[in-house]
């Protein structure tokens, strides 16, 4: 409904019945409709200086949105490029980034390569994406073991991992090493499996001598579950100068030596078992079970 000029003679009045209400927490639309001020500008200048209540505030999210696609463009990127990247429309890009500068036009070849990048980047996501879930699929896959299954898995770890009897060297000690804490523990639910009792373990940590050794002590004894005191003197590897390590970093922490005490009558069994295992599998092998 047109309303006449004489309707805001008052301003004054009328701007303090706006501000009480924006105070109130009122919206513009409910100021304007409680107050029958149908233009805009006017409204406007009677509502000058006074902040929106937070309920009508943007939610903190799109605020977010709005200050990357700001740093981007101060970056040089395009409408398109930071579409790209917040998922966001280009419309709400260009109000959020009008007010700056726009990026100097880059080089056919450079923007190529850019191009390029942000391909690789995405294809690279994909196929990490695609590698977790591959590896998330198998592990859930294999449920819970049973006594025989963890027996078999620790046979053939043993034989690739531990040390083996030699017809010039008889010796017959069952003795682990790895660095790799998922086998140590799965090696020590073996061992219990099979009765070893803690007792007859003995623990013995091997690291180059300018890693963490302490630091590498103490996360072997946390993983096994035993207290430091009780490992064996920890066997440290001479560093040579003209060798670069590749294994560094906090996730370097040497190897765990584990040592079974008597452990002649074990061995043979390992031995015995392998052998077994080797001629099933040499032999007709039923079908796998779902």
């Amino acid at each position: 409904m047109a309303h006449s000029s004489t309707k805001y003679t008052n301003f004054e009045e009328l701007r303090e019945r706006a501000i009480a209400l924006r105070r109130e927490g009122l919206s513009r639309r409910q100021i304007r409709d409680r107050l029958h001020v149908d233009n805009n500008d006017i409204l406007n200048r009677l509502l000058e200086g006074e902040p929106p209540p937070e309920w009508t505030k943007r939610p903190r999210a799109k605020d977010d949105l709005r200050e990357k696609a700001r740093e981007l463009r101060l970056q040089g990127l395009t409408y398109d490029q930071i579409q790209v990247e917040l998922g966001c429309s280009k419309s709400s890009i260009s109000l959020w980034v009008r007010d700056l500068p726009k990026p100097e036009r880059r080089d056919p070849t450079e923007q190529a390569k850019l191009a390029t990048r942000k391909r690789w980047e995405h294809e690279l996501a994909v196929r990490d994406e695609g590698r977790q879930r591959t590896k998330q699929e198998a592990q859930q896959a294999i449920g819970d073991l049973s006594p025989r299954e963890l027996f078999l898995v620790g046979i053939g770890l043993y034989w690739a991992e531990g040390t083996k009897d030699k017809p010039y060297d008889r010796r017959e000690n069952v003795v682990f090493v790895n660095s790799d804490p998922g086998m140590i523990q799965v090696y020590l639910a073996w061992l219990n499996l099979l009765d070893v009792a803690p007792e007859r373990l003995r623990f013995t940590v091997m690291i180059h001598e300018n890693a963490d050794v302490e630091g590498a002590e103490r996360y072997w004894a946390d993983l096994v579950g035993a207290d430091r005191s009780t490992f064996n003197k920890t066997t440290l590897k001479k560093h040579n100068p003209k060798t670069v390590r590749k294994n560094v970093g906090d996730t370097y922490r040497g190897c765990l030596v584990i040592k079974v005490l008597q452990g002649a009558d074990l061995y043979r069994r390992i031995e015995g078992s392998w052998c077994g295992i080797v001629d099933a599998a040499t032999g007709p092998v039923g079908e796998m079970s779902d």
